[in-house]
């Protein structure tokens, strides 16, 4: 584990955004590690802040969006000098991040490739595009470049689908193009923000494995955001769950899969359909996630936490090491040394019992 180079830094993050209705702190304190060849998930219900977050990292928010404090530290060897260089993206000018950093160093891949392709160019120049603004290669170059990536995510007879338009593809080849689209440019971190969503179940994992073997042939750093932890189990090395823009637990896929410690990651595995159950009805957690253009005071899990303890409802938890374990952190006072013993639900330790049988 020494020899880990860490390419990704995110501390203290926290963005608002203004609103009619007001200011809403959409992230608040996040910190995350990502690290070269590794995959890191962030999963978490809609609105909990994990697209925002990548967002930050790849210096698109919306224009009412605003970081207001944190560090967003990315790191590589340069390729000229060999010198290790760092920046942070939060304090990049816009010039710098479109010349540097977006799509250069950092690229994402979104989740419906019809809105993420440009409907009046054929997909050969839309791959081709990056290359030449970034790289200023030729044409020829970059038509030679293009052919390579095409084959590589899986498209064949390539040349003849450099000249076709995104409608003339179906949507798991189109999300093939934007993958290529997206290592174009030898990118060193790649930020999937729920690719599958949009295709066909029966593309899903094609497309799953198509990222893992980019990833290894490659060796990237890959980000997934999501809220299917079924895709969890089988791309990430370390997961972060996400609740009301914090990190509420973050440790090994395996730790987080198989010993689950904060209320709310029990909720969302037990939320995970399962064609087993003898149960009529699909799990669901109750209530809803804060409204954060309002002060969240105390953990904010703590109005749908049936397991909130008096001091929830006043003092936010801190992040508490798991025992024996340096990687599994949890943001809830059930970690607390005095805190009553609570175990997770009989059906969830059931169904991870299960779980663990399934990947043995």
């Amino acid at each position: 584990m020494a020899d880990r180079e860490r390419i990704l830094k995110i501390r203290d993050l926290n963005i608002s955004f203004t609103t009619d209705h007001g200011k809403i702190n959409a992230i608040r304190g996040v910190n995350l590690d990502l690290y070269k060849g590794e995959t890191i998930a962030i999963v978490g219900e809609s609105g909990s802040g994990k697209s925002v977050t990548t967002k930050a990292v790849m210096g698109i928010l919306a224009s009412n969006g605003t970081i207001d404090s944190g560090v967003i530290e990315y790191s590589w060897n340069d390729e000229n000098t060999g010198e290790h260089k760092t920046v942070d993206i939060a304090q990049l000018s816009e010039k710098d991040l479109q010349k540097e950093i977006r799509g250069r160093k950092i690229a994402m891949v979104f989740q419906d490739p019809m809105t993420s392709l440009n409907p009046t160019m054929t997909i050969g120049k839309q791959v081709m595009e990056p290359m030449i603004y970034h790289y200023g290669k030729s044409k020829e170059e970059a038509y030679k470049k293009t052919l390579e990536l095409l084959e590589l995510v899986g498209i064949t007879d390539a040349e003849k689908r450099m000249k076709n338009y995104p409608h003339q593809l179906s949507g798991g080849m189109r999300q093939r193009v934007v993958i290529a689209i997206a290592l174009s440019c030898d990118p060193y971190v790649l930020i999937c923000d729920e690719p599958t969503t949009a295709l066909d179940v029966t593309i899903q994992a094609k497309i799953l494995e198509l990222i893992q073997d980019i990833q290894k042939k490659k060796n990237l750093s890959v980000i997934y955001i999501t809220h299917d932890l079924g895709v969890v189990a089988k791309v990430a090395d370390y997961v972060n769950v996400m609740y009301a823009g914090k990190i509420v637990e973050t440790g090994l896929i395996d730790e987080v899969y198989y010993d689950p410690r904060h209320p709310y990651t029990w909720g969302l595995l037990s939320a995970m359909p399962d064609l087993d159950t003898d149960d009529d009805e699909l799990y669901t957690i109750p209530g809803t996630p804060p409204n954060l253009a309002y002060r969240v005071d105390g953990d904010a899990f703590a109005p749908r936490n049936q397991f909130a303890l008096n001091i929830d409802l006043r003092v936010e938890p801190p992040m508490f090491d798991v025992p024996g374990s340096s990687t599994h952190k949890v943001a809830s006072w059930l970690m607390h040394p005095n805190a009553p013993d609570v175990k997770m639900p009989e059906a969830l330790k059931n169904r991870i019992e299960k779980m663990k049988k399934e990947g043995e």
